[in-house]
Parts: C-alpha cells; sequence; structure tokens
C-alpha cells in the first residue's frame, strides 16, 4: 500500500469519525515478517477474540494450527471440508450428540446454503490482520474491516454509495464472524 493513502485516509478518518476505533485489514502471506505469529491455543476458542489484540495495535499472523475451530479454518481458506454433521450444528442439533446453533431453521436449510457457496483456499500459509494505523510500505490489503457504531455504519454505508448511480454499494449477507469478515470479502473481491 502507498504510503501518502495511509495517511490521507488517517487524516480524513480523523476529521470524520473523531474517536472512532480505526478498521483492521487482512492479507495473505507466506513470511509475515515482523508481525507476532500466533500460537496454537489450549483448548477452543473463536479467533474473533483475537482481533482485540488487532484492535489494540497488535498485529497477528494465524496459519492453521492457530485455528481451533474447524469454521475458522474453513472461512480462512485453510480448510475446505466442513465437519460432520456441520448441517445439525448450524441448525437444530441431533439431540445427544450436537447441540444446535440455531443459526437456521433446518439441516435442509444449511445442505442449500453450503452447496450454494464457494470455497477459497487460502493463498499462502498466513493470514495477517493489522490495525490501518500499523500498515507497512509493502503490505497489500486484500479486506477492510470496520467495527462501528450505528452513526459510524451509516457515514460509510453513505460513501460505499456516493460515487454510485444504484443503491447497491453495501453487501450485507448472512454468515459467521470469520465467514462475513474474510470469506465473504474475499468472494465478493
Amino acid at each position: 500500500m502507498e504510503p501518502q493513502f495511509k495517511e490521507y485516509f488517517l487524516a480524513r478518518w480523523k476529521k470524520y469519525f473523531p474517536g472512532a476505533a480505526l478498521p483492521l485489514i487482512f492479507f495473505y502471506t507466506d513470511n509475515p515478517a515482523g508481525v507476532e505469529i500466533m500460537p496454537e491455543p489450549k483448548g477452543w476458542r473463536c479467533f474473533i477474540s483475537e482481533l482485540a489484540k488487532v484492535r489494540r495495535g497488535r498485529s497477528i499472523a494465524l496459519g492453521t494450527s492457530a485455528l481451533p475451530c474447524r469454521g475458522a479454518k474453513r472461512y480462512l481458506g485453510f480448510a475446505l471440508e466442513s465437519s460432520p454433521k456441520f448441517d445439525y450444528f448450524l441448525s437444530c442439533g441431533l439431540e445427544g450428540e450436537i447441540e444446535g446453533e440455531r443459526y437456521k431453521k433446518s439441516p435442509e436449510l444449511v445442505r442449500r446454503l453450503m452447496y450454494d457457496s464457494k470455497d477459497l483456499p487460502a493463498p499462502t500459509r498466513y493470514i495477517v490482520f493489522k490495525r490501518w494505523d500499523e500498515l507497512a510500505g509493502g503490505d497489500e490489503p486484500e479486506g477492510v474491516l470496520f467495527f462501528a457504531h450505528a452513526d459510524i455504519l451509516s457515514g460509510l454505508f453513505t460513501l460505499a454509495n456516493f460515487d454510485r448511480p444504484d443503491a447497491e454499494g453495501v453487501y450485507a449477507p448472512f454468515s459467521s464472524g470469520c465467514g462475513s469478515i474474510v470469506r465473504l470479502v474475499r468472494l465478493e473481491a
């Protein structure tokens, strides 16, 4: 990324959204030089919790061993297979086997959702997350993540549609956290 664009964005962010948290970026790389490589966690945890570190200014790199959740491995591109009975996990569950998350009404709806979805393999060994002000000259962001209150989100929606003749500048489909901030961003690109 060009350093001038980074500074241009920072100046406008400060002017139009004073005090608001800076966005995060992500990109894939085989060489996360100067970035903390997250170790394999002890026990299960959602990788979204790791983004709190990034929001505080600590850049991180995640490889497949740092992702204990099979959903995160799939949505970040490090595994292309869903876990067995995933359709029941996202819906009603299976008594005595799997507690359902109730994101979808039925396993059939989940199977349809998964049938229509496209897999995106990770192009490299790591995915890196950085806060915008931590971007280095050689970083090439693949996606930008905004954590925003409603007024900032409204402003971002307005900016996304500012120079478009239609009203389709914002796309907000259903997905898990990791699916919506990485997989869907990559699909849209």
